[in-house]
């Protein structure tokens, strides 16, 4: 995992029924991350990510390659997970890219709109001066609505970039939201 930010503290939140913390995740909570990870690529209605993809790939992708990545976690348990890493390299690393999981039960109660606010005050905190998500998959309406009420615009639509488990080729939007304070 990164070690280019350390943040120790936890940032705790109220999520319908749920009292969550937010926290960077270590290299032990992996081992709850993985079936999260598993269980979302393995639906194929989302992530590119390759459904057999081993967990030492998993563990690349979404702990190492990341700038930070969190867990949302309540009584200890895990229901979801962020990572933040820049978009691209060198002149382009001012802006961050951002992937979500929450876990199945946690679904509809407000998770993602928590991990998103909290990715957005910690990509500033981390100096990103705006957030980028490369492909949202069109038919996950769900993330399209949240994301949009979460401050990002749809800035291009990508004909047949992804293919779905069960509807083939499908569109995916590129969403972007300008977080620094100069414009």
């Amino acid at each position: 995992m990164s070690t280019r930010h350390r943040d120790t503290g936890y940032n705790n939140f109220v999520v319908g029924a749920i009292a969550m913390q937010i926290r960077q995740a270590t290299v032990d909570d992996f081992d709850a991350i993985w079936p999260l990870i598993l269980e979302t690529i393995n639906a194929g209605d989302t992530y590119p990510f390759a459904p057999d993809m081993a967990k030492d790939q998993g563990f690349k992708a979404w702990m190492e390659v990341p700038h930070a990545t969190y867990v949302a976690e309540d009584d200890e348990k895990i229901l979801g997970t962020y990572y933040l890493k820049p978009n691209q390299p060198a002149l382009g690393a001012h802006v961050c890219n951002a992937g979500y999981i929450v876990a199945t039960p946690a679904r509809g109660r407000g998770l993602g709109r928590a991990m998103c606010r909290h990715s957005l005050a910690t990509a500033r905190a981390l100096g990103y001066r705006a957030m980028q998500y490369n492909l949202v998959v069109a038919t996950n309406t769900a993330a399209v609505k949240l994301w949009q009420e979460c401050g990002f615009t749809i800035v291009g639509r990508l004909p047949n970039a992804f293919h779905h488990r069960r509807l083939g080729l499908v569109d995916a939007y590129v969403m972007y939201q300008w977080i620094g304070e100069d414009r």
